[in-house]
């Protein structure tokens, strides 16, 4: 009997030994097991909140597409983790997305298994019945001259009669795409957990302008219910282009010098010596004879008058690329129909670097006229001004 009561106590804790208090990601199953054992040492509130942890880190925690795709990187995410390390983690991705989600706060949302077990149960505040999705757009901010700096997109759950319809506690995952012509230029994520779920403010300044085309965007939003996805378009939605996001203007050393490479002496191929006198004084840049705003001038002229490959041969523009990016119809200078100058003036000139500020009217071939604000930075390339660097201002 003794000895029977010995096994036994060793089955229990041997099993009790093997049990995991850390994520092991090694393959889904390992994942999936170590999980389970976490979670079973949990309390039932406890328990539920864990999952509504790690539901938050694998929808917005990691950049994946897919459940598939989303459960591995969440595994590489946290692996080797205990409890209190993913709850902290999965804190700080809530206040990082705006999500109004706490590890302390009691359960909020709903039925979670990030293991992809979506039929619906009794108690499953995310089997919200709807008969489809309706999108707000508001434009919102002001920069100054009464021009919104944002739009906010709010989605509402909706019945056959177009009336919102009530629910709470759910943690729905609404999904916001946004596209210009075609080309996906970002992705935001949030959690629906009723219908007075605010939304997604679209700040301008997050979208590039070089995607941006005619200033339009096109927006989809997505909100996934236990039966059904839920989906809605809403196409040519204005932005403001003096907001877009323009890359930052490269930083030019006005007073750094190019050094000559030094001469190797095939006799010696250890030993270097200086290719000039090195007690010489440097050699200056020689000065470029034209006036840099003449340049921005010819410039604004060329684009107007379609002369693309004279004005790609003044500018020396890393950003924007090739040739053919350049006099694109759609996203680059080739969609410009006029340019109306109002006033060039240069602020900055020295040896090796210049400024101008230009103000001109862009009227695209659809019509649509953009007042602009632009900074060109010039730099002095073999004696003659290029354009290096476009920044438009509010």
């Amino acid at each position: 009997m003794k000895k029977l009561s010995f096994l036994l106590i060793f089955s229990l804790l041997l099993f009790t030994a093997c049990k995991k208090d850390h994520v092991d990601a090694t393959n889904t199953q390992t994942l999936q097991s170590s999980i389970n054992d976490m979670a079973a040492s949990l309390s039932t509130i406890k328990q539920i909140k864990f999952n509504e942890a790690l539901y938050i880190l694998k929808t917005f925690g990691v950049d994946a597409d897919g459940d598939v795709a989303e459960l591995k990187a969440l595994g590489q995410l946290i692996n080797g983790k205990k409890v209190p390390e993913i709850m902290a983690m999965a804190d700080e991705v809530a206040q990082k997305n705006g999500i109004d989600w706490a590890s302390t706060a009691p359960p909020s949302l709903g039925e979670m298994n990030i293991f992809g077990d979506d039929k619906a149960k009794e108690s499953d505040a995310n089997d919200v019945k709807a008969n489809s999705l309706s999108i707000n757009t508001t434009p919102t901010g002001d920069d100054g001259t009464g021009a919104p700096t944002a739009i906010q997109i709010v989605p509402r759950l909706v019945d056959n009669t177009g009336k919102p319809v009530a629910f709470t506690g759910a943690g729905l995952e609404a999904t916001l795409e946004v596209f210009s012509n075609g080309v996906k230029l970002s992705t935001a994520k949030n959690l629906m957990q009723d219908n007075n779920f605010r939304g997604f403010n679209l700040k301008f300044s997050s979208l590039p302008a070089a995607k941006v085309v005619d200033n339009k965007i096109d927006i989809t939003v997505s909100v996934k219910t236990t039966a059904k996805t839920f989906k809605m378009t809403k196409i040519g939605l204005d932005v403001n282009p003096l907001l877009l996001k323009v890359p930052a203007a490269p930083v030019v050393d006005s007073t750094a010098v190019n050094q000559d490479p030094a001469v190797i002496d095939p006799n010696n191929p250890t030993a270097t010596v200086p290719s000039a006198d090195p007690n010489a004084a440097p050699a200056t840049p020689k000065q470029p004879a034209a006036d840099p705003k003449t340049v921005v001038s010819g410039f604004l002229n060329n684009v107007s008058s379609q002369n693309l490959k004279a004005a790609y041969g003044a500018a020396s523009n890393p950003n924007w690329g090739s040739y053919e990016s350049f006099a694109n119809p759609t996203s680059g200078f080739g969609s410009v129909k006029n340019v109306s100058v109002k006033n060039i003036a240069t602020n900055l000139s020295n040896t090796n670097v210049a400024s101008v500020n230009a103000t001109y009217d862009v009227t695209d071939k659809s019509g649509r006229t953009t007042a602009l604000k632009v900074t060109f930075g010039l730099k002095n390339v073999n004696g003659e001004w290029k354009i290096s660097s476009y920044k438009i201002n509010p």
